[in-house]
């Protein structure tokens, strides 16, 4: 059992975490990705951190062709299977590799990068975001939804570790405004049921777009 306080943040602890659980998620897609990204056009997305795959087949099924990134491998061979589940065809739509993004650097660039919930220390976090922002292409979207700072003081109970939390505006301020439109950078209320129980949590929300072309308005 992982101490509340001492969460996952490598790889080999973040293997041991998914191989102590059967399905260490729902399997859905998360709300904010499909209430900021179904209207856009499927064209190419990077799911950073996907984990056993919710995000990246609700993608894929949606006519995107996608990456999923994780560093754990269990994730990775957990997410192929429940691509296959959900549908054989799948398998042509998303590409699963295995990256330790705090190292990562983009090869190429994608029309959507997306990542949720992917809480390290500031130090190693904020690099990242950094690196997830260059994989945008021009005219490309970038969402990063994570857990509010104001979780941390929720009955929903979530660990008690400040470094690890960010704001959208956290985010925003690392954008170029030469080369970005912030579209949106809020905290996000919704309900969340755990064991019968329903909790109103608060999600950290930045949604933003890559210009065109640099320097235009």
């Amino acid at each position: 059992m992982h101490d509340h306080n001492n969460p996952p943040s490598d790889e080999n602890s973040w293997d041991d975490f998914y191989q102590s659980h059967d399905a260490l998620w729902s399997g859905n897609a998360n709300p904010q990705l499909v209430r900021e990204i179904s209207t856009l056009p499927p064209r190419t997305a990077l799911d950073a951190g996907c984990g056993e795959g919710g995000d990246a087949i609700w993608l894929a099924q949606k006519g995107w062709r996608v990456t999923g990134l994780d560093f754990s491998e269990t994730a990775l061979g957990r997410a192929a299977d429940n691509a296959a589940k959900a549908d054989p065809e799948l398998a042509n739509r998303i590409t699963w590799a295995h990256a330790d993004l705090t190292t990562w650097q983009p090869r190429r660039l994608f029309d959507l990068v997306t990542s949720h919930f992917m809480h390290l220390p500031t130090t190693l976090r904020e690099p990242v975001f950094v690196s997830l922002a260059d994989a945008v292409a021009p005219g490309g979207t970038l969402l990063i939804v994570g857990h509010h700072p104001s979780d941390m003081q929720a009955a929903i109970g979530r660990p008690d570790l400040p470094d690890w939390y960010f704001t959208a505006e956290d985010i925003a301020d690392t954008l170029d405004p030469g080369r970005w439109n912030v579209l949106i950078a809020e905290s996000r209320m919704r309900k969340f049921a755990r064991d019968g129980e329903e909790f109103e949590i608060a999600d950290t929300v930045l949604r933003a777009e890559r210009k065109p072309s640099e320097g235009s308005s």
